[in-house]
């Protein structure tokens, strides 16, 4: 255990990603109970709001700490800790803002609206990509590679090449959700890749009348079938929210 740290944790340099990515969920985790407990009138954060109307929302202190987090990242010396201390911060500070992603869009407290739906959205991206990066092969940057590693590498960088162009025909077809859990399967990106677009989608835009129609109706089916199940998760991560999400 201790090498496999060493060989893919710490000789990478990936220690500060990984420490960025386990204080963002946590963080992400943790303001979401908040939020909810605070909208349900329960726990000690319940009477948060001043008589004087004004209230600070998590983004502001979010953004202090990302900004501080960004600059130790590139201001303070190379040498450990400095770069793990900056990690944290990135990442507890990059949740909050991005957990109100849609207020911040709109310039509106749409937190508990559908059109904060979005906010999840883009936590799950992050965290989609920064888990990517730390689970994913690296073919440069380790000693003392030979043999059936150096094949295993090479192999992981081709496959990785690959998906990402899969990645990017999924999303110019407009199917984002796919995309992103293709970046980890890249049988779900080739599948995505290699199916009908999304109507609406820039791809869409080559097709005929007989190929769009046959892509309307494919989008309509998969969207009755799987967006139920998408919205309770994501009511079940976030907090319900009011009505139902926007089209």
């Amino acid at each position: 255990m201790s090498e496999w740290w060493q060989r893919n944790i710490i000789e990478p340099r990936k220690l500060a990603l990984l420490l960025c990515c386990a204080a963002f969920v946590v963080t992400f985790a943790t303001t979401r109970t908040i939020t909810r407990l605070i909208r349900s009138g329960r726990g000690p954060f319940k009477d948060n709001v001043s008589s004087s109307g004004l209230h600070v929302h998590h983004a502001v202190p979010g953004l202090i700490l990302l900004v501080v987090g960004a600059i130790l990242a590139i201001g303070a010396p190379p040498a450990p800790p400095w770069r793990e201390i900056a990690g944290v911060l990135v990442g507890v500070g990059a949740s909050p803002v991005l957990d109100e992603f849609a207020l911040i869009l709109h310039l509106d407290d749409v937190y508990w609206s559908a059109e904060g739906r979005v906010s999840v959205e883009m936590i799950s991206l992050a965290t989609a990509a920064m888990g990517f990066v730390l689970v994913g092969a690296v073919p440069f940057g380790v000693n003392d590679v030979g043999g059936a590693e150096l094949t295993f590498r090479g192999g992981a960088l081709v496959t990785m090449v690959v998906n990402v162009a899969l990645v990017v025909v999924a999303v110019m077809k407009g199917k984002y959700k796919l995309a992103l859990i293709g970046a980890f399967v890249p049988v779900v990106s080739a599948l995505a890749a290699i199916r009908l677009a999304r109507p609406k989608s820039r791809w869409a835009r080559r097709y005929g009348e007989v190929e769009l129609a046959r892509a309307t109706e494919r989008a309509a089916r998969f969207d009755a079938r799987w967006d139920p199940i998408g919205d309770r998760l994501a009511d079940l991560v976030a907090g319900r929210m009011e009505g139902p999400p926007a089209s």
